[in-house]
């Protein structure tokens, strides 16, 4: 019983020794396994591509099931027995204490193929992640390759382009040294041509003088003619003749003691256009054009803006070019912010942001006047009938009148209680207009210095007024667009009200018939008013608001200029 049982003790050990080698063997097939899986293919490095396909490495069989196997194979049927009643029991002795433990709240410790399995998945989702990883490093690097590329090609361009930057700059270098050279040329051309504008508008000047002075000596000829046949007739024993005398301007400076004569233009028979349309436009300056005037007689039009410039405009195709600049005039230091003709035609008067009032002679080229007086800056000016005086206005709460003869101040009108903005004569008489900041419009008697009349009926500044050709009707604008017409016999309540708002109306004209009223409006219309009716229409052409307006000397014709620095001709 001893040797037998020895024997069965030895082959027991031998089955042992045979099971561990076993074990040991799964072990390192399996540790190889895992060792190839973790080492990364060479093929994956080079080039990336699809996925592996995934190798589901051997698990192992339980231990239990390993016992059973080996038993049975050792024949041991009596041992198997005995270790699966000692199994199972243990088994659900085990369940048991694990319930038990669960429901205590005890964390149960895996076994050591449990946790080999949980490390085997973190380490394939491990791989599958560097696989991925690879791919995109793959990709990076390709992409940094081809940014490298591309970098070399911008640096060609950016050279080419730096050399092409550095030829264009010698050639402007050397362009610039070449157009030095022409400027002395070019400005002695300007000086000649100018001075050909200027003999040319001296010729013309003088053509026109000698055209009228020759009207009227033929005219007082013939009156001569008939005094003399009507005195032969009448006459009763006196034989003498009357000598013919021819007048001359007299040069006093004192104003005549009429008050107001008739206007020579008015027995005519004006006709007012039902409708305009633009015409043509004139590029008069790059900046602002503050003020056009037209002159008394010809289709010359004078324009003041804030380039501290006027100029001198052709309208009328008569030889020469439509809109061809015949002079220009520059001496003021500030923007210029009005100008007037001289009633002869042959002088121009501006105003200026620098509180100057200058007189231009155009035979001369020249200003022959400079009126310092007003201490801020002049907004317009306005020539008496005679031509002898010039009234200007200006920000200093003022309105002046100035003897040319005497070039000086001949009387300082002061009643306005805010800027004066704008100063006109009534044609052919001794009154004066001035409208202001203050929101009135005074009258003055200009011979005696005296406020006449006052007029009230604006909510807001008023900007400019103008008086109609036969001196009955007066038009003001202010700076909500309301235009106010007014009889200057009745002073107390305008005698109607346009509504050209809500910007500003800056300037207003009558027409020669006094029938129709032009408004220059800052949102860029000019509005033409019947003055009968108060039926409003709107001309639009300019881009900028409008500053001044006016009529030809026909009235089919309304001329206009904006802050754009363009004249719009609206036949």
């Amino acid at each position: 019983m001893s040797v037998g049982r020895k024997e069965r003790a030895e082959e027991e050990n031998k089955d042992g020794l045979s099971d561990k080698e076993e074990m040991r063997s799964v072990e390192e097939e399996d540790f190889e396994e895992a060792m190839r899986e973790a080492a990364p293919s060479t093929t994956s490095r080079r080039k990336p591509g699809p996925c592996k396909k995934q190798i589901v490495p051997k698990i192992p069989e339980a231990v239990e099931d390993f016992l059973r196997n080996f038993l049975q194979r050792s024949g041991l049927s009596r041992t198997m027995n005995s270790f699966e009643a000692e199994w199972y029991s243990s088994a659900q002795k085990l369940m048991t204490e694990t319930l038990a433990m669960a429901a205590t709240g005890v964390l149960f410790i895996p076994d050591a193929l449990t946790h080999r399995q949980l490390l085997q998945s973190e380490l394939e989702t491990a791989h599958r992640e560097t696989d991925l990883l690879r791919q995109d490093v793959l990709l990076a690097g390709e992409g940094l390759v081809r940014m490298q590329r591309e970098r070399g090609f911008y640096r060609l361009q950016y050279r080419r382009v730096a050399e092409d930057k550095n030829r264009l700059m010698e050639d402007f270098k050397q362009l610039k040294k070449h157009l030095e050279s022409y400027k002395l040329a070019l400005r002695q051309l300007e000086d000649k041509y100018q001075a050909a504008l200027g003999q040319k508008m001296l010729i013309s000047l003088k053509k026109d003088r000698v055209q009228n002075t020759t009207d009227i000596r033929m005219n007082q000829e013939k009156s001569q003619i008939k005094k003399e046949r009507s005195m032969k007739r009448s006459s009763s024993a006196d034989n003498s003749t009357a000598t013919s005398t021819i007048s001359t301007q007299s040069k006093d400076t004192e104003f005549a003691a009429c008050s107001r004569r008739v206007h020579p233009f008015l027995p005519q028979k004006w006709k007012s256009p039902s409708s305009f349309s633009l015409s043509y436009s004139i590029r008069a300056h790059k900046l602002p054009i503050s003020c056009i005037d037209l002159h008394p007689r010809k289709l010359i039009l004078a324009s003041a803006s804030d380039d501290r410039s006027w100029k001198l405009w052709v309208l009328q195709a008569n030889g020469e070019k439509v809109g061809q600049m015949v002079m220009t005039g520059e001496g003021h230091s500030d923007w210029l912010s009005g100008c007037s003709f001289h009633p002869d035609g042959a002088k121009l008067a501006t105003s200026s942001g620098d509180s100057m009032v200058r007189l231009w002679d155009f035979s001369r080229s020249c200003c022959v006047l400079t009126l310092p007086g007003h201490s801020q800056p002049t907004w317009g000016c306005s020539f008496h009938s005679c031509g002898h005086f010039l009234a200007s206005c200006s920000a200093d709460r003022t309105a002046k009148l100035w003897d040319l003869n005497s070039q000086r101040c001949h009387l300082t009108l002061r009643r306005h209680t805010a800027s004066v903005n704008s100063v006109c004569f009534l044609p052919f008489s001794n009154l004066l207009i001035t409208c202001s900041a203050d929101k009135t419009l005074a009258m003055w008697d200009a011979r005696m210095g005296v406020c006449t009349a006052t007029f009230h009926g604006h909510q807001h500044p008023c900007n400019h007024t103008t008086f109609s050709p036969a001196g009955n009707v007066m038009a003001s604008c202010d700076s909500c667009g309301i235009i106010n017409l007014w009889d200057i016999r009745k002073p107390a309540l305008a005698v109607a009200m346009v509504d050209a708002g809500p910007l500003a109306a800056n300037r207003v004209a009558f027409n020669p018939s006094g029938k129709t009223l032009a408004v220059a409006s800052t949102d860029c219309l000019v509005r033409v008013v019947e003055v009968d009716s108060c039926v409003t229409s709107s001309l639009l052409g300019h881009s900028d608001s409008v500053q001044s307006v006016t009529f030809n000397h026909g009235g089919e014709t309304v001329i206009s200029a904006g802050s754009e620095g363009v004249i719009n001709v609206w036949a």
